[in-house]
């Protein structure tokens, strides 16, 4: 096994009261993928901070190798001084490091470079940090919450690049479909503590519950122990003094133990709140159009949404989600066609911008709308404190200002308040930003129970599998024109069904090469003086798909062997040379892609 390159001992940090690090660790080593898992507030991005030398801990020790260098992703970069997002980025290079790889990742991006910084929106401004930390390719990357404001093909080509990338990763974040892509190493920080499992996300849930429950039954061990001695102090035979008061001591031991136990934080119960049924038709919107200038955001497009639906609207930023979804629900006017709601709606929206928070209000005044100490929820007055526990708030945060909250908790504060209230129609656009993955299964637990009809905005692959019945989605991924297309099932399906579609679109294009290819000489007489192909363009049209398929099996069998978790470590040129092979075996495909398509066009033409 490698030494370590980083290596955080017996951590310890208090903000006053309980603290937030009892003993917490984490160690390092060349090539891992470690994930950083744990409830909203449990201390990760502290600990992460504490790994990149921007936080100190009360006591503990913190061993960084004096050779490795380390990037850190922070939630809100600081753009002061920087005139672009280029010079803002090259900032993080080191000496050596290839200038090139900052204009390659700002490009996959979606940035040039030359962006003003101070005018970047949330989404921009995570993509700029992210070029930064990531194009100096250092020993350890420690990203917190990546995918946060990212789309989904941005998402999947950052998934692609980290599987690539040489550096240790240590990542936060709540995609649980990315983090099983990426990590191969799970730690979990519960009250206080780490624990470390060598194996990715995907079997961290069992993993834990497996804890969970071991740890129960021991402290129900504890407890029947306690029992058998407080039972011999007062029935048994008196043995000697001496040894009684070892006795003594060993059970008042063991009561410190028992009543100081602090069990794992509760989960989010919560329900949402029912109202009278909507009609069966929900929506109905006929060939709307809307466009912004020369831009179209939505061509003639139509749905029909029934009560009990659960719609997704996926595609990149920009494609124009949010404007589609506010055409449905009749808050924005479509330029052309109609759109027309159902009876009996109950509408309440979760904003992805959070923007309906007033930061200077109390936690109970939102939540009570300024009415008092009670709210009704599903025709019962609860008080707001009782409530908000089920929120995993203290009644002691009814009087915090929203601003002291964090992201997580301010998520989670705004899902309380649109739960309590009568619903059938909920819009959610990107609920699943901040939440904790445990919020997060409730969450889907709702969306997926809710008797009435739910809209939602996500980027979130996992969440939209699990929970929503179709996907509205660009029909032209890459280039966003207006045209949208509705598909049954959930983000996987939808991508199933596209595979499917462009399969038939070449068997159609096959067949109908061939028709042409048996049509009558004399028929395609008339086409000899259009020209023809080469000897040699002939060659390369024939034989380009077979090179094709025969560089992206050799790139599939590097890929392959660098998803070793273990190979950086015990080979690391051995990595080298799999990294720069697999680099030209890309050019390379590229190159003969581009080329093939070139000929498949001009013999087109030739042919009319």
């Amino acid at each position: 096994m490698a030494p370590p390159i980083l290596k955080l001992d017996d951590i310890f940090l208090t903000f006053g009261g309980a603290p937030l690090l009892a003993g917490a660790g984490l160690q390092v080593e060349p090539g891992d993928r470690i994930c950083l898992v744990g409830r909203n507030g449990s201390g990760k991005s502290t600990l992460m901070k504490i790994a990149a030398g921007l936080a100190e801990p009360q006591s503990g020790e913190v061993f960084r190798h004096p050779t490795a260098t380390i990037r850190y992703l922070h939630q809100a970069p600081d753009f002061d001084g920087y005139d672009t997002v280029q010079a803002y980025a090259e900032a993080g290079l080191g000496p050596g490091d290839d200038p090139y790889r900052i204009t390659y990742i700002l490009q996959h991006l979606g940035l040039t470079g030359e962006e003003d910084p101070k005018r970047l929106s949330g989404g921009e401004a995570r993509r700029a940090a992210l070029a930064r930390v990531m194009a100096p390719e250092p020993d350890i990357l420690l990203l917190d919450e990546p995918t946060n404001h990212l789309d989904l093909p941005t998402i999947e080509w950052l998934e692609d690049e980290l599987a690539r990338s040489r550096s240790a990763l240590v990542l936060i974040s709540h995609d649980r479909r990315f983090l099983e892509k990426v990590s191969t190493a799970t730690v979990w920080l519960d009250r206080g503590r780490s624990r470390r499992l060598d194996r990715g996300f995907a079997h961290f849930e069992s993993w834990r519950d497996e804890v969970l429950e071991a740890e129960e039954l021991e402290q129900h061990k504890l407890g029947k122990a306690i029992e058998r001695e407080e039972h011999w102090l007062r029935y048994g035979v008196t043995a000697r003094r001496k040894r009684n008061m070892r006795r003594l001591g060993e059970l008042q031991d063991m009561r410190a133990r028992y009543r100081g136990h602090k069990g794992p934080q509760g989960t989010v119960q919560a329900t949402a709140a029912d109202a009278k049924e909507s009609g069966k038709l929900v929506i109905e919107a006929e060939k709307i159009t809307k466009s912004y200038g020369d831009r179209t955001i939505v061509t003639p497009f139509s749905i029909r949404v029934h009560r009990g639906d659960r719609i997704g609207l996926v595609g990149p930023n920009g494609a124009g989600k949010t404007t589609l979804l506010k055409l449905l629900t009749g808050q924005l006017e479509p330029d052309s066609g109609s759109v027309r709601l159902g009876t009996n709606l109950e509408i309440a929206t979760l904003d992805q911008k959070r923007e309906e928070l007033d930061l200077d209000e109390t936690l109970a005044h939102y939540l009570t709308d300024g009415r008092g100490e009670t709210l009704l929820v599903n025709g019962e007055q609860r008080h707001v404190t009782g409530y908000m526990k089920e929120f995993l708030f203290q009644p002691e945060q009814a009087r915090t200002p929203i601003r002291e909250l964090s992201g997580g908790e301010r998520a989670r504060l705004m899902l309380a308040r649109i739960l309590a209230r009568a619903t059938n129609l909920l819009i959610l656009d990107e609920p699943t930003n901040d939440l904790d993955i445990e919020t997060l299964d409730l969450l889907q637990e709702i969306v997926a129970g809710f008797a009435g009809t739910v809209i939602l905005v996500s980027h979130d692959r996992d969440f939209l599998d699990r929970t929503v019945t179709s996907t509205i989605a660009p029909a032209n991924p890459e280039a966003p024109d207006g045209r949208w297309i509705e598909f049954a099932g959930g983000y996987s399906d939808m991508l199933a069904q596209r595979r499917g579609a462009i399969e038939e679109k070449r068997k159609a294009e096959k067949t109908e090469k061939a028709k042409k290819s048996d049509a009558p000489a004399e028929a395609a007489e008339p086409q000899k003086t259009r020209g023809k192909l080469s000897y040699k363009q002939k060659f390369a049209l024939e034989n380009l798909p077979k090179e094709i398929a025969k560089t992206e099996a050799e790139i599939a069998k590097r890929e392959a062997k660098m998803h070793d978790p273990d190979l950086f470590s015990r080979n690391p040129d051995g990595f080298a040379r799999l990294a720069a092979e697999l680099e030209g075996l890309r050019e390379s495909l590229t190159r003969m892609e581009e080329e093939w398509l070139e000929l498949e066009v001009l013999r087109e033409e030739l042919e009319g």
